[in-house]
């Protein structure tokens, strides 16, 4: 094992409980088996999540044990933390092909070699009704109430389905069949990880350490999520992570510089440009590579800060017809809607060879091999049928 302080595994967490049990289980010499579970309810990772995984690969550096739990069975109720409704069930299909994907990009940030797999259906699936039953004796229900997702609701008299009140109670179990010592997870996720040590107790085991990590503000300001579109995926094209990132307002880099990067820089120091290029390229070159990262730069400047083209301008088939209605040319290129593209069009967002084009019907001769741009961002060669 490496020598590594508490200080160092529990970087930017937010709760260490109870407090003085991690540095306990620390002086044991021992491996500690360090559970972090992921339901996979969408297949991508954002570098919101990554902040776990982040603690995760810490641990595992030090020579702990990474169990990263794949919700499959979990995946099929949703966990409620922080929801206003109950979530949509995924068929298996979608659940397997979502939890490769997450592992895939996982993997970025853990050494897949060292990292313990397991599926919660494993174990889960093989419960019978009198071990489920069991199993709910370890909490009460108004213990359960104390949520703040289910007491708001329940006060609201929102509908809450008793599958959602099993939910607690099965990621808990996770902890007693993986035997977990500590387990990670965002601040929303506090109280199951300590409905975790409760129910570990129940079935006579040393209860884990609950360890959260602060919640990433999305592009937007709201909390990074998928159904936001304010995210910044891990697997994103990396002229797409490049742009979005650059798109971070100054306000927010202090947050990404330390839960993002884990860098005790203050971006106050440099140039905003500067800082925002610093977090882009660490962002890249941690998904992608550095030759990812001068490539996805170089793209950003032509395109954005020079109001060129990229290099690598895809093409799009003309359809049959002379004039050809821009609107519906519009639409199906970028697909936008028709209202969409008349409005970009009569705000001059539509440009053909650099030039702005404001009407509805245009000589297919004017179109045919020319540089279709819509906004500052989007770009198609045209070509006609060879």
């Amino acid at each position: 094992m490496v020598k590594a302080s508490p200080a160092e595994l529990t970087r930017n967490a937010v709760d260490v409980l109870p407090e003085g049990e991690l540095e306990r289980k620390l002086a044991l010499g021992r491996p500690l088996r360090v559970k972090l579970g992921i339901d996979v309810t969408a297949p991508d990772v954002h570098v919101g999540h990554a902040i776990p995984l982040q603690r995760l690969a810490a641990f595992q550096r030090a020579g702990h044990t990474a169990v990263l739990i794949v919700g499959d069975y979990t995946t099929r109720i949703g966990d409620p933390s922080g929801r206003s409704a109950e979530r949509p069930v995924l068929s298996e299909e979608e659940i397997d092909r979502n939890a490769q994907l997450y592992f895939e990009q996982a993997s970025q940030i853990l050494d897949p070699e060292r990292t313990e797999v397991r599926w919660n259906g494993e174990w889960l699936s093989k419960l019978d009704f009198a071990q489920v039953v069991r199993l709910t004796r370890t909490i009460t229900v108004a213990r359960l109430l104390e949520r703040d997702d289910f007491q708001k609701r329940f006060e609201a008299r929102s509908p809450i389905s008793v599958s959602e009140l099993l939910y607690p109670f099965m990621q808990a179990y996770d902890s007693v069949a993986v035997e977990a010592d500590v387990e990670l997870g965002g601040t929303d996720q506090l109280y199951n990880l300590l409905a975790g040590r409760e129910v570990m107790q129940a079935y006579g085991l040393e209860p884990q350490v609950a360890l959260t990590n602060p919640l990433l503000v999305g592009l937007d300001g709201r909390k990074m999520s998928a159904s936001f579109g304010n995210y910044i995926g891990l697997s994103d094209r990396p002229e797409e992570q490049f742009g979005k990132t650059m798109r971070i307002s100054d306000e927010l880099l202090p947050e990404y510089y330390r839960l993002v990067m884990e860098s005790d820089q203050d971006p106050a120091e440099l140039e905003p440009m500067e800082a925002k290029l610093a977090l882009a390229r660490f962002i890249v070159g941690r998904s992608h590579g550095e030759e990812a990262v001068s490539a996805a730069e170089a793209h950003f400047t032509r395109v954005v800060r020079e109001g060129r083209a990229p290099d690598d301008v895809p093409e799009a088939r003309l359809p049959d017809g002379d004039p050809l209605h821009l609107p519906a040319l519009v639409r199906e290129v970028f697909g936008l809607s028709t209202s969409e593209a008349r409005r970009l069009i009569a705000q001059g967002g539509v440009k053909v060879d650099d030039r702005v084009v404001d009407d509805l019907d245009v000589p297919r001769s004017d179109l045919e091999g020319a540089l279709l741009q819509v906004g500052k961002r989007q770009f198609v060669r045209l070509r006609g049928v060879s």
